[in-house]
C-alpha cells in the first residue's frame, strides 16, 4: 500500500487541507462504509475501470464513477469499494472551504457524487491526463497545485463569517449554542443559515450534529474503555439516547456495534 499525503502551498492551504496519493493492491474485504465527516473531496482515479457506489443495505451497484468526480458534503453514510487494486489522488478541502472551487452552491451537491465533467467540463480530465504522463509524485502534486491556482485564483476569497462559524463549531461542538453563534456573526438567523448552507452545504444545526458525531468517533478511537454516557456528554449530546440515535443515523450502527466493527482507517468501516 502507498499512502502519500501532501500539504499544498499558499494560498491553497487556506482552502485545501490535504492532497493524498493512495494506492492499494490487497484487501480482506470488498466494501467499506464511509461515514459523514464534514468534508468535501475531489477524487482523481488513475485507473480506467469504473468505481461503484453501492446501496448501504443490499450492496447492489447504484452509481458508477469514472476518472474524476466530486463527493459533496455528506449527511449519511455511503458504501464504496474497499480500494483493492486502486490508485487515486484525492483533493480534500478544509471544512466549509470548498465553495470557491465549485460552480454551484454547495447545498446542491449534498449527499451527491458528481462526475467532474458535469461541473467543470473537461478541465479535470485534462489534468488527469497530465498526471498519468508523470510517474513522479512530487511533480504530480505540483501539477495539481498549479491547476487549482491557475483555474481558481480569482475565486479564492474567504467569507470571514462562515469561516468563524465553521471553526467555532469544529473546535468546540460540545459548547456551541447556535443562537449565540448567529448573534456573534452579526447577521439575522435566517440570513446566516442561508449563507452557511450555500457555502458549506448544510445548515449550521446539521453541521453541528455531524461534528459532534465526528468528535464521538474520535473519542471511540482514543479511549480504551467506552463510557457511553460520558462520551455523549463530552460531545455535546443532550443525553445518551440522542447520542445513540444520531450515531446510528450517521453510521448505520450503534456506538457499540461501530466500536466492534471499525477498521484501520478513521470513518471507514469494513463491510463484506
Amino acid at each position: 500500500m502507498i499512502f502519500q499525503p501532501h500539504i499544498p502551498r499558499a494560498p491553497l492551504d487556506r482552502f485545501v487541507e490535504y492532497m493524498l496519493y493512495h494506492e492499494a493492491q490487497d484487501s480482506v474485504h470488498n466494501f467499506e462504509r464511509f461515514l459523514p465527516d464534514g468534508n468535501v473531496e475531489i477524487i482523481i482515479d488513475l485507473h480506467d475501470h469504473a468505481q461503484f457506489i453501492y446501496d448501504n443495505d443490499s450492496l447492489k451497484e447504484i452509481q458508477a464513477c469514472h476518472h474524476v468526480w466530486a463527493s459533496g458534503f455528506r449527511t449519511e453514510p455511503i458504501t464504496i469499494p474497499s480500494g483493492k487494486a486502486s490508485a487515486m489522488l484525492i483533493i480534500g478541502f478544509r471544512r466549509g472551504m470548498a465553495y470557491p472551487f465549485f460552480p454551484v452552491p454547495m447545498n446542491e451537491i449534498v449527499d451527491c457524487v458528481v462526475d467532474a465533467d458535469l461541473l467543470w467540463g473537461c478541465s479535470f480530465a485534462d489534468l488527469r491526463e497530465q498526471i498519468l504522463e508523470n510517474q513522479n509524485s512530487v511533480r504530480t502534486f505540483e501539477l495539481v497545485e498549479n491547476f487549482l491556482i491557475e483555474n481558481f485564483i480569482s475565486r479564492l476569497t474567504i467569507n470571514p463569517c462562515v469561516e468563524f462559524a465553521v471553526n467555532t463549531i469544529s473546535r468546540e461542538p460540545d459548547q456551541v449554542i447556535l443562537k449565540d453563534l448567529s448573534q456573534k456573526v452579526g447577521y439575522s438567523q435566517k440570513h446566516f443559515i442561508s449563507m452557511f448552507r450555500n457555502q458549506v452545504g448544510v445548515s449550521p444545526k446539521e453541521f453541528l450534529k455531524i461534528i459532534r458525531f465526528q468528535k464521538a468517533v474520535n473519542e471511540i478511537e482514543t479511549t480504551p474503555d467506552f463510557d457511553w454516557s460520558g462520551i455523549a456528554a463530552d460531545c455535546g449530546f443532550y443525553d445518551q439516547a440522542h447520542f445513540i440515535n444520531d450515531f446510528r443515523h450517521f453510521s448505520g450502527f450503534t456506538p457499540t456495534e461501530y466500536a466492534r466493527r471499525r477498521g484501520t482507517f478513521l470513518n471507514y468501516i469494513p463491510i463484506g
